[in-house]
């Protein structure tokens, strides 16, 4: 691998207390390039500006996918991925389906670990922070055809996040968009599912909510919300809407499902129904509703607004009787290597270059 390092990191001119998400990027970032059916060289260079072709591919037909992950650190100063192969696994999952060539484990994998431990002092400690990781893979073959690229490039960059959503949210049962159908692209994490979201979000958001609950192309079914997957305790049991071809498979998603059961609370896997959370509500059998991602973690609901103009504010809970609050902090625990792990998700990163 190509390594190059910068000489003076600008880690000292960043203020942790002030960083949000997505916005202050590390010294370094990640590389490797594909092209006439083989990878090339990878390499690690200073974080910087690339340049592109006003041809390139995906500026057209937006041939791109991505992943999102964190590295945490613990007060020992150890690194920590939580279930790495599952993200590996999805962008190859998604690179296959947007007709894109998958990325080989070592590459990915060498990639990753190096790239973290050149950059482990900007994997912060402190509480509800950690390192977000964006692996990223788009064409870039300088041509205007209408067919699936021949060139492309994969990238890792890193940066310092805070909490994604800071308050819990209001949402709104979408009622004519819908985020993706079947035989689509829903289950893939590429680019064009989320630029397709933002329009209608935009217009939620000008009604006073934060996201959207999409449903199905009946409006009768709920699917996920923004960037989150769905959960909904309905007295003590929690409820999610299976994975599918139109739902994205979240790993939080996955990993919420098998703590739960872990915990020996009641949980379901199966269709839910607009109608049913309505009913639910005016039953006062709907306890939380939270939403949950890598970005997110997890993110209570309070409101939730129908397209007749009727809200209802989900119930405030007290803290040591909500799951939702429970099932994050000993996630996070898990991510941080401050609880037992009984699942294997932990993979520490050792320190291999410097």
């Amino acid at each position: 691998m190509n390594i190059q390092l910068i000489s003076e990191s600008k880690l000292g001119s960043i203020d942790l207390n002030k960083v949000g998400f997505g916005s202050d990027f590390t010294d370094h970032m990640f590389f490797c390039d594909y092209e006439n059916g083989t990878w090339k060289e990878p390499s690690i260079t200073p974080y910087q500006p690339i340049q592109m072709s006003p041809a390139s591919h995906v500026l057209h037909y937006g041939q791109s996918v991505f992943e999102g992950m964190k590295a945490y650190k613990n007060q020992e100063d150890e690194i920590f991925l939580f279930r790495p192969d599952k993200n590996f696994d999805r962008i190859n999952k998604s690179a296959v389906r947007i007709a894109m060539p998958t990325i080989p484990e070592e590459i990915f994998f060498n990639g990753l670990y190096q790239l973290l431990d050149i950059e482990r002092n900007w994997i912060p400690s402190k509480k509800g922070m950690s390192l977000y990781i964006r692996p990223v893979l788009f064409a870039n073959e300088e041509i205007l055809v209408a067919r699936a690229s021949q060139k492309y490039k994969f990238m890792i960059i890193l940066s310092v996040a805070g909490s994604y959503y800071e308050n819990p949210l209001r949402v709104i049962i979408a009622d004519k968009y819908s985020r993706s159908a079947g035989g689509g692209v829903g289950f893939a994490k590429t680019a064009g599912n989320y630029a397709a979201s933002f329009y209608p979000t935009n217009l939620a958001k000008e009604n006073g909510f934060d996201q959207i609950i999409w449903t199905d192309p009946t409006h009768t079914k709920v699917e996920e919300a923004g960037t989150m997957n769905l959960f909904f305790r309905i007295n003590n049991t929690l409820v999610t809407p299976p994975s599918s071809e139109k739902i994205l498979d979240g790993v939080t998603r996955d990993s919420i499902i098998h703590l739960a059961k872990h915990k020996g609370i009641d949980l379901e896997v199966r269709d839910v129904y607009v109608q049913e959370i309505i009913t639910a509500f005016k039953n006062n059998e709907l306890k939380e509703v939270f939403g949950c991602g890598t970005a997110a973690v997890i993110s209570e609901i309070k409101t939730i607004g129908f397209p007749d103009g009727q809200e209802i504010e989900i119930p405030v809970i007290s803290e040591e009787l909500s799951y939702a609050k429970t099932l994050k902090s000993e996630l996070i625990a898990i991510q941080t290597n401050q609880a037992a792990d009984p699942f294997g998700w932990r993979v520490k990163v050792e320190k291999t270059l410097i």
